[in-house]
Order: C-alpha cells, then structure tokens, then sequence
C-alpha cells in the first residue's frame, strides 16, 4: 500500500508540476482514501473516468491509474505464488521512470542515506570503503585518513566477519554497511581477519559524522603552478575550492592554476555556480535553465566579486567529467575564461528536482536543461547510446549547431564540451582491467604492506623491475586467466558465421586466428607492464599515504597534466588560444593514447568499487 501511495506521488511530480496541479488535487483527494473506500469506489471507475472527461489527459491519466491499481489487486488475489507487494511496485516505478531519462529517479527510504552522501559527502560511520573480495568475503578496501577505521588501525584487505556479534557471511555489501552506520557517538563492534597473520582481531570503534571531502588534494606542481583536485560537488565544496585557492597563491604564490575535473561527476548545480565565480567577475551570467514549467527558467549569475579574475587558468575534463562539472568547465570557455584540456565531456545537461513523496521517499526528477553562455545545451543528443566507456558516442554534423565565445571562437553542441586542446587518455588493456576485477592487484598489496613497514614519499616510490618480477610470480600463483579483447570479438563472429553456415569453409583459417590472439599471460605482462606498474603503484601507495598520497604520486607522471603547464607556462599561446583576435589563430591540438596514471586511478577505483559503499 505505501508503495501505491508512492506511485500516485511520483505521476504527480511527473505530470502536474505547475498549472494542472489544481485538478490532480481533485483526483488525488478522491483516489487517495482509506482502502476500503478505494476498493468500493474505484469499482464505479466510470464515475471518475467521465468526472473529468472534459480534459483529455485527465482523463488518461485517471483511467490508466484505475486499470493500474485493479491490475495489481488482481495478481495479488489470484496470482500462483504470493508476491512481494513492494518489491513488485517498485520495479514497476523503476520501469516507468526508466522509459523518461537515465536521471529521474525513485528514491525508496531505504536509500535515502546514499542519496544524502551523494548531495552532502556526509553520513555518520567508521570512515571506510568496503567492498566484495571473491564471492563471500566484504573485506576493508580502503580506510579513509583520520576517520575511526584508519585511527583504531583497521587495514585495506582486512575480511569483516562480524559486526556486533552478527556474522556478515551471505551479507551483502548494502547489509554490512547498514550494520556499520548509524547514530553519532554510538560504538560498534568489529571482528576481522587480517590476511597476512591469519588471525583474527576485534574492534571497539565509535561512529564519527564522516565529511568526504571534496578536495581530496591540492599544491604546488613547480614554483609556479598551483594544482586543485574536486572530486564531487558537494556542499560547501566552492568553499574547499576557495581556501584551497587562496592558500596556493598567498603562501606559495601561484602564478597560474589548474582546476582537475577528470573523473568528477557532478553534483549541486548551485555549487558549480559558486566556482566558477571564484574566476568570473561579479554580474557574468554561468547558466540558464529551462523548463516546461516557467518556474524552472532560471539564469544563475556570479553573485560576488572574483577572487582572481585574471589568473591564467587551466581545467581538465574527461568522459567521467558530468553535470556540474560541465557547467564549470563550458562556462569558463564560453566566456574565454579557461584553456579545457582533456577530452569530451559526458554529456549531461538536464536538471534534477528533489520531490518530497509519500512514506519518507522522493522523485529525483528531470524539470529542465540548461544552457551556458554561449547559448549551448551541453546535453548528449541521444543519451540511451554511448562508447563503451560512458562518452558520447558519434553525433552527425546534421545535428550539431554552431555557436559563438565571447571573443568569437566556434563552439558546438550535441554533447558534452569539446576542449579546447584535445589529449585522449588510453584506455586500460583487458589484462589490467582483470588483474583489478579480480582482485590480484589488491592481494598483491596487501600482500606488501604487510611485509613492508613503510616506503618512499609518494613523489619519490617507484614499482622496481624486482617488485614487478615479484608481481608476475604472484600472477602465476593464482593461477589467473583472462579473456581480451579481440578473443571475446572473434567469438561473436565464430557464433555469427555458424549461424550462416560460413564456419565450416573457414574454420582453419578462424582456429588459426583464435591461437594467434589467444592471451598469453607472460607476453601480455611485459607488454602491458607500464600500465599495470601504474596500477600497482598507486595501490601500494594507498595503503601508506592513503587518497591524498595515491593522487600526489599520479600526478609525477601524468602527461596530460604535463600539457596543461606546457600551455600555462606560454603566455601569448595561452592568450592565443583564449583570443585568436589576439595574435594568430590556432587550431585543435589532437593527441592520441597518451598514459594518464590519474585516468588509470579513477578507472581502477571505478572498476574496484562497482560493489563498494562507504561506511
């Protein structure tokens, strides 16, 4: 029933935002009574079909919500098995929503504190990742720095067994992060395994309100350059960004900054604004929004002074970059504010709406897209297909409209923002994606961190050519196999060419090709091993010097980044790029497969996490 209820809510949010809201009142306060009315008065559904017959979508709408609600009175009565009332309803939510937009939402209250972390980065726990290790381990995967898990002395690898006194076999990640949070001030009891002594430890841990925080890392990259990393745009973040800003030019005199996007998913649109702000002059309109209801248009502009507007700066994107972060970003170069470097945006130019609903539930809801300066709606054309990777994927130049920076650069829509110099990050290799799904980069480090009492700062800590051979061996004692690429490919075509009977005349040939391409572990392990070396590093380096620590180490090798300083460092190709009025003009810079350690790191985190909550 709470669930019905919910459905109501949500067709509301949905369908009468505005002007109609009156006359769903009238529907509502006759649907919503007591069960018993319901059922009695919703027998006569031609009483309140034809009611509001004079209204076309009213109509619809009261009749599909009558033949919804007989339908599932029917399959409760009479279906077979007994059902789960709301677990149907919800996958009929979920299914509803899913045929609008990826980014309207039902949230059930049993969510409601993952939702809170999204838009807060604040929840009250033990300051820790936890993840799955095999198929019914949940093991630390990182402790966050400061916080009661890395304080007390809990481990990355530690195997949670018990959690007051609860066995956590066959729990999932959700259930033992559920045992984990909880009141403020409140202890929680902790068994663990440590996989290097075998033993098993218990912990007294008191829950803390945990404060992710925003910027997980920022300094000096030379004398020069000031380096800022947002990671989400959470509460206050612009705060975060501003004392980070003003610590590097006033105490280490920065003469330029990069602000790193890459990865960063969004967040609070009002946040975005804020930031920007902190480069823009006061009255400089960032973002417009627009709606079907007039109360959603809306034009956000720089509400205080800049805090330097004139500095020489440089933002770096990615596919991973979304939402807020385009705001960001296709703000600064619609004004010609900022030099982008990096590649595509994601695309995701649709605002979301919080609704209050039923139950302590809420409708996260798409109510408008907006639109930067230049006019842009920086929303991919067709969101429902992309690269394998989340980018936009291939967008016909019929499609695509042109429009105009302040000092009159092209700029284009139809998804995402273009930057201004485009350098591609390689994508990881199948080998490295397994070693990480799988697991064997974790055990090796944690393998390591046990016999290792401490390392070089993260500036200086290299993955010898002795530590690398030790990880091969390792390799090889998990009896570790993996598929790539072409081999999944060529698989597709062998099923494809049976079923059009070509297998047959060409099967020498295919089994040929498939021993050629089959993987072999120790070729494939020196191929790849600059990558994998990434890899290992930075989650060596995790377990020493923590997030902060992993992203200062990346950061020693990242090329991308090395662009970024080569383009701030040259002043007339900097103004150039901003202002081809001023000087010549210049092009696109393209740059193919260049190694990103922070790329590798977010991918590896991305790819580690896909099970992991923080608790």
């Amino acid at each position: 029933m709470i669930y019905y209820f919910c459905s109501y809510s949500i067709i509301r949010e949905v369908y009468f935002r505005g002007s109609d809201m009156g006359k769903f009142q009238k529907i509502k306060s006759f649907l919503k009574r007591k069960t018993i009315i319901w059922t009695t008065v919703l027998s006569m559904s031609g009483l309140v079909i034809f009611g509001f017959s004079r209204d076309e979508k009213n109509f619809e709408i009261a009749k599909n919500l009558d033949i919804y609600f007989s339908l599932f009175r029917e399959l409760n009565l009479f279906y077979v098995d007994d059902i789960d009332p709301a677990k149907l309803v919800k996958t009929s939510i979920d299914k509803m929503l899913d045929s609008l937009d990826p980014y309207t939402n039902y949230i059930p209250e049993s969510e409601m504190e993952e939702f809170n972390l999204m838009t807060t980065g604040e929840y009250a726990g033990i300051g820790a990742l936890i993840g799955m290790h095999g198929e019914n381990e949940i093991i630390i995967s990182e402790p966050y720095e400061g916080f009661p898990a890395q304080k007390a002395g809990l481990h990355a690898g530690d195997v949670i067994l018990e959690i007051d006194g609860k066995s956590t076999q066959k729990m999932t990640t959700q259930n033992v992060s559920d045992l984990l949070k909880g009141p403020v001030n409140k202890e929680v009891k902790i068994k663990i395994l440590r996989p290097g002594t075998k033993k098993t430890i218990v912990f007294d841990l008191v829950r803390e309100k945990i404060q992710i925080d925003a910027v997980p890392y920022y300094g000096m990259l030379d004398d020069k350059t000031g380096y800022i990393r947002l990671s989400n745009f959470t509460q206050d973040c612009s705060e975060h960004v501003r004392k980070a800003m003003v610590e590097l030019k006033e105490k280490r005199h920065a003469k330029s900054l990069i602000l790193d996007l890459r990865g960063n998913p969004g967040g609070l649109l009002y946040e975005a604004v804020r930031i920007a702000n902190l480069f823009v002059p006061k009255g400089q309109e960032i973002v417009s929004t627009r709606g079907k209801v007039k109360q959603n248009d809306k034009s956000y502009y720089a509400e205080s002074s800049a805090l330097d507007p004139e500095i020489p700066l440089a933002v770096l994107v990615n596919s991973g970059s979304a939402s807020a972060s385009e705001i960001v970003a296709g703000a600064l170069q619609d004004i010609d504010r900022a030099v982008i470097i990096g590649t595509r945006t994601f695309g995701k130019g649709l605002v979301q709406t919080t609704r209050d609903l039923s139950f302590n539930t809420k409708l996260k809801v798409t109510t408008a897209k907006y639109y930067i300066p230049s006019g842009r709606c920086i929303q991919a054309l067709d969101y429902s297909h992309r690269n394998e990777d989340g980018s936009v994927g291939h967008v016909p130049d019929s499609l695509i409209s042109e429009f105009r920076t302040k000092h009159g650069r092209k700029v284009y829509n139809g998804g995402g923002v273009l930057p201004d110099i485009i350098v591609e990050s390689s994508r990881l290799s199948n080998l490295s994606i397994n070693l990480v799904t799988k697991n064997i980069v974790f055990d090796f480090a944690t393998q390591y961190f046990d016999k290792v009492p401490r390392i070089a700062d993260p500036e200086n800590f290299k993955v010898s050519e002795p530590m690398y051979n030790e990880f091969v061996e390792f390799v090889k004692q998990k009896n570790f196999t993996y598929t790539s690429g072409s081999e999944e490919a060529l698989k597709e075509v062998i099923e494809t060419a049976k079923k059009e009977r070509y297998y047959d005349i060409s099967e020498a040939e295919i089994k040929a090709l498939q021993k050629k391409l089959a993987p072999n572990s120790d070729k494939d392990l020196k191929e790849f091993e600059k990558e994998i070396k990434s890899l290992i590093k930075d989650e060596i380096v995790s377990r020493y010097y923590f997030q902060k620590g992993a992203i200062k180490a990346s950061l020693m090798e990242d090329e991308i980044l090395t662009k970024a300083i080569d383009v701030l460092h040259n002043s007339s190709k900097y103004i150039s790029l901003l202002n081809p009025k001023s000087g010549k003009a210049t092009s696109m810079i393209h740059r193919r497969n260049v190694k990103s350690p922070l790329y590798a790191r977010d991918n590896r985190m991305k790819i580690k996490n896909y099970t992991a909550r923080s608790v």
